[in-house]
């Protein structure tokens, strides 16, 4: 199993036992790696230390619980695993810089007007486009987060068929990025997705011609699955003009994402590009549509 496979099963692993004590070293044993390898691979490829990763989790988790249930914040620490409220409290307000009661009472009401004003389709830094975008609705979502305060998140409303899609997407210049190979990560959750869900890049030159790209069509998100790390690596050649990536959703559905993250990497890291090539005859085939 690949280094990136062992780092999506951890998290895996993570997710379904957020809930219970978890030790370094029960999930390095898990992972099948000693403990200091399996530190320096897990940091490498998420970008924060084990530690930190569970203790985002959790207070993310914690935080949805505040906004969208009544539990105590005694009960709703010890859910998620902490020894004393105290300890709790110390953790979420350095994390979010409010105590837990005062965040409840504080992001509820802002919330709720963020709610009452917030326009349909309307995230800033992010477009909805693809085939039948008004089949679709994207927004951002409160009680279901990967870490921080909310995730983005990209629904069907009146899709009929499994071909339609729809994507929640973003573009930048490339000119920062020529010569340079870059990974894109993300956590991906799905509910109930009927054809597919992806994360795509895509790297186009100056006169619109796709050089890069990738979304996932070898190892597309299907069904119902819990927060999972995908990643896409794609070099940027020196002709690149613009850089756009996104999340894409086809048919039926729900799919929400959170930290998106980009990252220079170097030459060792083998790119996920999907070659878009295609063989030029040297005179028309087929006509008729009668050879197979």
């Amino acid at each position: 199993m690949g280094h990136e496979a062992v780092i999506q099963t951890t998290i895996s692993y993570i997710e379904n036992n957020l809930h219970e004590p978890l030790t370094f070293e029960q999930v390095a044993n898990q992972a099948g790696f000693s403990k200091f390898h399996f530190h320096r691979l897990f940091q490498a490829s998420v970008g924060v230390s084990f530690t930190d990763y569970i203790r985002r989790r959790r207070l993310a988790g914690a935080s949805a619980a505040l906004l969208h249930t009544e539990m105590g914040i005694l009960d709703i620490a010890l859910v998620y695993q902490f020894e004393s409220q105290e300890a709790f409290t110390r953790a979420f307000k350095k994390h979010y810089c409010l105590p837990p009661g005062k965040y409840r009472r504080m992001m509820r009401g802002a919330l709720h007007q963020k709610e009452e004003k917030m326009e349909a389709n309307q995230v800033r830094g992010w477009l909805l486009s693809g085939s039948d975008p008004h089949n679709f609705e994207m927004g951002i979502d409160y009680e279901h987060v990967h870490q921080g305060k909310a995730s983005g998140y990209l629904k069907s409303k009146t899709v009929m068929g499994a071909e339609e899609f729809a994507t929640m997407m973003q573009q930048f210049k490339a000119v920062n990025y020529r010569g340079k190979r870059l990974q894109l990560s993300c956590f991906i959750k799905t509910e109930e997705v009927q054809s597919f869900a992806s994360m795509w890049m895509r790297v186009d030159d100056a006169s619109d011609d796709v050089i890069q790209f990738d979304n996932m069509s070898n190892r597309p998100i299907k069904g119902t699955t819990n927060w999972t790390r995908y990643r896409i690596v794609l070099d940027v050649p020196e002709n690149s003009a613009v850089i756009s990536f996104g999340v894409i959703l086809s048919g039926r559905g729900k799919v929400w994402a959170d930290g998106f993250r980009f990252d220079e990497v170097d030459a060792s890291v083998p790119t996920t590009n999907i070659e878009m090539t295609y063989e030029l005859h040297d005179e028309p085939v087929n006509l008729a549509f009668e050879e197979e």
